[in-house]
């Protein structure tokens, strides 16, 4: 059985460490350049899964996931305010449906961070807006 059948038969995953252990070794190197980038650009982000990816959330919020994938890894939420501020940075590369998809030879990890900040101001805006 391949690792990407493995990751892909698992699904109650504890923690990113055992979800990049399931990863081949090329998604897995860029996940963990991908992984230090938001971790670096956004202090005090907790660390979790949800949705059977990498999430992360500041003061509950949440701000940003990532999965990989056998011939590209992905960044979520393409929110629509982020592709704007982005959209030439973006350009490069497959933006949809929420989504963004980089290929795994190519980790842009300032433009990763950037993401990361703007996603995390979107979080904190989020959380002082009354419901």
């Amino acid at each position: 059985m391949s690792l990407e059948i493995d990751r892909m038969a698992k699904t109650d995953f504890k923690s990113v460490d055992e979800y990049l252990a399931t990863l081949p070794e090329a998604t897995r190197r860029a996940l963990e350049r991908v992984r230090a980038a938001i971790l670096e650009a956004v202090p005090h982000l907790e660390e979790g899964i949800s949705y059977q990816i990498p999430t992360y959330k500041l003061r509950g919020a949440r701000v940003i996931y990532f999965a990989g994938w056998k011939e590209h890894y992905s960044i979520y939420p393409a929110t629509a305010t982020l592709v704007a501020a982005f959209k030439d940075d973006l350009a490069p590369y497959k933006v949809e449906k929420g989504t963004i998809r980089f290929p795994l030879a190519k980790v842009p990890v300032t433009l990763i961070a950037q993401l990361a900040k703007h996603l995390a101001s979107e979080a904190a805006e989020r959380k002082r807006r009354p419901t």
